[in-house]
């Protein structure tokens, strides 16, 4: 009798564990099969993600920030006509959107370029408010993968009046 039980107790575990078993031998063959298949990443396509265009600084030619890209709006054929640059206010609070052309931006893939020419300025002195550490320019610790998108935009001969003097524009209507 308890010969017969054992017996029992073992094929059920059997069967019970077999589901799991062949999950784990699919799985590994659909991780074979996607390592040995070709991919394709944006960076080969050259194509930019709109996340990390969205929120980008725009500068003018003379390297003064006018603004920064809100949104990015789409023609009824998918391609990006225009650029909702926010002019002005303080933590979104008092902004002026302007729609701009997204040809008349000029994107660029380096920093912007300090404007201070004075080598007594601090250190600092081209740091966002509230960081740390040395103002040093070089890009040898940089462990993460390598940027493809864009640092900011330029819009050449432009100034924060003059988009302040440009219709609102509501993305939302």
């Amino acid at each position: 009798m308890m010969k017969k039980a054992l017996t029992a107790a073992v094929l059920g575990l059997s069967l019970t564990a077999l589901p799991a078993l062949a999950q784990n031998s699919t799985s590994a063959n659909a991780t074979n099969a996607s390592k040995d298949q070709p991919h394709q990443t944006a960076s080969q396509m050259n194509l930019w993600p709109a996340t990390k265009i969205k929120g980008l600084n725009v500068y003018n030619q003379s390297n003064q920030k006018i603004g920064d890209i809100s949104d990015l709006m789409l023609n009824k054929e998918g391609k990006i006509d225009t650029a909702v640059v926010s002019v002005g206010g303080f933590l979104g609070i008092g902004t002026h959107d302007v729609a701009v052309k997204f040809s008349e931006l000029k994107w660029e893939m380096e920093p912007v370029k300090s404007t201070t020419t004075s080598s007594n300025a601090p250190a600092s002195a081209n740091r966002p408010a509230g960081t740390v550490g040395s103002a040093s320019t070089s890009n040898t610790a940089n462990s993460g993968p390598k940027r493809f998108w864009p640092d900011h935009a330029v819009m050449a001969n432009a100034t924060k009046d003059q988009l302040k003097a440009m219709p609102q524009f509501d993305a939302s209507k």
